[in-house]
């Protein structure tokens, strides 16, 4: 393993978070992917075949927390043996617990399953024995208290209550868009249990960390003076979309607009962008599900743009509608490629634009 790359995949609730924590005590170079059941799976999958044949490392593909379907393990193992056969050494291992996947791990050695334990339990006995790790303190409790809450072991108190709020901490964390900042979502929920570990030994701990949950969120936002969690991520969230603009940029006849996908919060982070960025005209956020939020700072009728887009309408500087036939993606680029493709349709429109024009 000492040279080889690993590529984990994991679930996003607790369990599959807490794989990936219990792997950042490993040394090697390591990329982390996130996706929930059903189309995310393999399209995240894809995404780290591709990453492999683009590095040309020898690499490990593993995947925690969630079960492959008997056509998709067939598929990945197909996939993987391409890989091999171009002379890039890759293996794969796949650690999970459902029983949904007991046809997949029949078929395949490389698939893993045990009922008996949680994905984060599977993944640190397995790490003991197959990785090189330097074993922090809290681990060994912290597994047994993700195991507890993610097998709804009510008998096992002290463990049972300190995971359900550390459930709610990944839960109920929403303040970045897992398509958009990936890296940034995973650093950020990693950062956050890393956080909860600290108070595992205290006194009525479960208490102790719900109280610190605010603050924990506030900390890994802040930069300098202190403001509301909402402003604080603001903040952040702008700095990441600005750090974007050679890939978001899109145009509509004449106009410069940046495309951010399922962000949310248009009003507040719509305005700030533009703010921060005056060269750009207008910004469009479009939802998983094609409903797309459009705002602009008196440059352009973004109601406007809206009826032509999508029949929608507005207000000139905030503005919204629904695409139709719109193809929710996990992969930023092939949004982009649908709302070019819509851009490119919709160019044809008579008329020009302006501030003055009226939804």
């Amino acid at each position: 393993m000492k040279n080889r790359t690993i590529h984990h995949l994991s679930h996003i609730d607790l369990d599959g978070y807490s794989c990936q924590l219990v792997m950042k005590s490993t040394p090697y170079e390591k990329h982390n992917y996130n996706a929930n059941y059903g189309p995310e799976v393999k399209s995240k999958l894809e995404m780290i075949l591709e990453n492999i044949i683009n590095d040309k490392k020898s690499s490990l593909i593993l995947i925690t927390d969630l079960n492959l379907t008997a056509d998709e393990s067939k598929w990945l193992t197909h996939e993987v043996d391409k890989i091999n056969k171009n002379k890039i050494d890759l293996r794969l291992t796949l650690l999970d617990h459902h029983g949904s996947g007991a046809q997949s791990a029949k078929k395949h050695d490389w698939y893993y399953l045990d009922e008996s334990r949680c994905a984060t339990k599977i993944t640190y006995d397995y790490m003991k024995e197959h990785f090189e790790f330097d074993e922090p303190e809290w681990m060994n409790k912290y597994v047994d208290v993700v195991n507890a809450v993610d097998l709804w072991k009510k008998e096992e108190h002290d463990n049972f209550e300190y995971g359900k709020v550390c459930m709610r901490l990944v839960t109920e964390t929403r303040e970045l868009n897992r398509v958009m900042f990936a890296n940034e979502d995973s650093l950020y929920k990693l950062a956050l249990l890393q956080e909860a570990v600290k108070y595992i030994y205290e006194e009525n701990a479960p208490i102790v960390l719900d109280d610190k949950i605010h603050t924990i969120k506030k900390d890994f936002f802040q930069e300098g003076k202190n403001n509301t969690l909402d402003n604080l991520a603001t903040a952040y969230i702008v700095k990441l979309l600005g750090a974007k603009r050679n890939t978001n940029t899109i145009y509509y006849k004449g106009y410069k607009g940046f495309l951010s996908y399922a962000v949310g919060n248009t009003s507040i982070v719509g305005n700030g962008f533009l703010v921060a960025f005056p060269e750009y005209d207008f910004i469009v956020d479009v939802s998983f599900k094609g409903a797309m939020s459009l705002r602009a700072d008196n440059k352009v009728s973004v109601a406007q743009i809206s009826k032509e887009w999508a029949n929608g309408g507005g207000h000139p500087n905030a503005a919204g509608g629904r695409i139709m036939g719109f193809k929710e993606q996990y992969n930023y680029v092939k949004v982009k490629n649908q709302i070019e493709a819509l851009i490119s349709d919709k160019e044809s429109v008579a008329g020009d634009l302006d501030y003055k024009t009226e939804a």
